[in-house]
């Protein structure tokens, strides 16, 4: 089956060792990433998609972050 995640947080270093880890797991980056600013707190909100193939069968029990 293919997973699918999006990951989203401040652009810093905690949002880039995020988006490691999950490469790091054998996630793949899937498009280009996003980025928007948020005036309330005053800072570029990142986002992106990460997919993954896994072996198994879809259902809602799957839990994203085990994989």
């Amino acid at each position: 089956m293919k997973l699918y995640r999006y990951l989203t947080g401040p652009d810093d270093q905690a949002f880039c060792k995020r988006v490691s880890a999950a490469l790091n797991k054998g996630w793949q980056l899937q498009g280009n990433p996003t980025l928007t600013f948020d005036p309330g707190k005053g800072r570029v909100i990142c986002g992106q998609v990460i997919t993954k193939e896994v072996d198994g069968e879809w259902s809602d029990e799957v839990v994203l972050s085990d994989h």
